[in-house]
């Protein structure tokens, strides 16, 4: 006599069974992020340990008395190892708790007007940065060898070589001091938000081009190893239209390269806005991050880290789930 098979279980196994490996692929990459995010946030704790000065006397009055200056370090803890100091910020993380600053305010009050600024600002550049990408680099893959392929190629490798502080300070000068385009800096509403439109196009360009640079190069090795496959060859010999091979024949199998190149660059672009939220004064966690390292205040430092760390291993573990999603469809 048989043993009857629990509902819904195939020739494979059991339900449960069958399940697990999925589930495996995806606690792994989770586990790894969360260790490689507390070992960043520990490092920041003792980067800012190491600076000259401290939070406590940062962030006091002038002409404070030693004996007053020494009452506020104890109060801020300061007069504890900073491993512990550490643990016990940790401890409240996964509550959302990222403490509290020097100046007595909760992290997650100062964050949460600037963080979605930033959010906004890199998540158009992102946007701006893969449509740029995908347009220059498809033109490219359908033309190899080209005139214009060589100076897409050329453009792209600057591009990607320069700083953003660099591309901020050649875009200042042409769109804004030469030819008054532009604003040069931001301007905040009441309600926090930047008051014009025309503010975000400098800062948005200046993460942008070198993402469009980086995902371009990308793009084009990726369209570039479809277009060498047996049924790309086979379209083109049968005289498809350009537009049909790229879309239906090259782009599905360059998606997997695409999705992670795409979430590399969201974590660039949340790192490389804190240096153009600086130049253009624009309302997001670059000045909040500036503030903090020149106050010392190491919780605020490191509740920032932890919001961009965080949603930066979202979008890598977004990505490599497109990408084996992708993989498992054309196996």
């Amino acid at each position: 006599m048989t043993t009857p098979r629990p509902a819904g279980a195939g020739a494979s196994g059991s339900l449960p069974a069958r399940i697990l490996p999925g589930a495996g692929r995806v606690a792994r990459p989770v586990a790894r992020r969360l260790v490689m995010l507390v070992v960043l946030l520990a490092g920041v704790f003792a980067a800012v340990e190491l600076l000259p000065g401290d939070a406590a006397g940062a962030t006091s009055e002038r002409g404070v008395t030693a004996a007053d200056l020494a009452a506020r370090r104890v109060a801020l803890g300061l007069d504890r190892p900073v491993a512990e100091r550490f643990l016990d910020w940790m401890t409240g993380l996964p509550a959302g708790d990222l403490g509290t600053t020097a100046r007595g305010r909760h992290v997650t009050d100062v964050l949460a007007g600037p963080f979605p600024n930033t959010l906004l600002l890199g998540a158009l550049a992102l946007v701006l940065s893969i449509a740029g990408a995908l347009a220059l680099g498809g033109w490219t893959a359908l033309r190899p060898g080209g005139r214009v392929d060589r100076a897409v190629d050329t453009a792209s490798t600057a591009a990607f070589a320069l700083p953003e502080f660099v591309v901020s300070v050649a875009l200042l000068l042409v769109l804004s001091q030469w030819t008054g385009w532009l604003p040069a800096v931001t301007l905040t509403g009441p309600d926090g938000t930047p008051e014009s439109w025309s503010m975000l196009i400098l800062p948005l360009l200046s993460l942008a081009i070198p993402q469009i640079g980086w995902n371009t190069r990308i793009v084009r090795g990726a369209l570039a190893d479809q277009a060498a496959l047996p049924h790309v060859q086979a379209a083109i010999m049968d005289g498809l239209p350009r537009h049909r091979i790229l879309s239906h024949h090259m782009l599905p199998g360059a998606l997997p390269a695409i999705a992670v190149s795409t979430a590399t660059s969201a974590g660039m672009l949340l790192g490389g806005a804190v240096v153009v939220e600086t130049l253009f004064n624009y309302p997001g966690i670059g000045a909040v991050l500036a503030g903090a390292i020149a106050d010392r205040d190491t919780p605020l430092v490191a509740g920032v880290v932890a919001a961009a760390g965080a949603a930066i291993s979202v979008l890598l573990l977004l990505a490599d789930l497109i990408r084996d999603r992708i993989l498992g469809a054309h196996r």
